[in-house]
């Protein structure tokens, strides 16, 4: 629902709207920084940060200090978008998990192990929440 209605709203998945919300609170010091601050992989954010400059909603330049590193921050486009965006899951589900006395979040995160493991996926990198890849498309666009 969360989802469906940011993409409707903005073009977006939930994933790439979320990543605009983290920017907006303040802009990331590095990639790294910024999968931290979504609570995925490097590697994931990195994916959903690509399509989102190449969308012209977030700019990313060199930190003045150290050449390696990289300010991501979000455009006036993306200002703009995100004045109109709904909610996102993610946030949602965050707000949530923060509200739950810490025992209970510690039992979710036991469970949330099991499945993990039962589904066989425990060495995979985490991918943003509500951000379809590529092989989730295929396998939806066949059906």
């Amino acid at each position: 629902m969360f989802s469906t209605r940011a993409e409707q709203a903005t073009g977006l998945s939930g994933a790439q709207l979320f990543v605009l919300q983290q920017l907006a609170e303040a802009p990331a010091r590095s990639l790294n920084e910024l999968a931290v601050r979504t609570r995925t992989h490097q590697s994931s954010v990195s994916t959903v940060v690509t399509r989102l400059v190449s969308r012209g909603l977030v700019s990313g330049r060199r930190a003045a200090a150290d050449n390696r590193r990289l300010l991501l921050q979000l455009t006036p486009a993306g200002r703009a978008l995100l004045a109109k965006a709904p909610e996102t899951a993610q946030s949602r589900i965050i707000a949530a998990l923060e509200k739950m006395p810490e025992r209970r979040r510690l039992a979710q995160v036991a469970a949330l192990e099991s499945l993990v493991e039962a589904l066989g996926v425990a060495g995979a990198a985490p991918t943003l929440l509500l951000e379809p890849d590529a092989d989730f498309r295929w396998k939806r666009d066949r059906k």
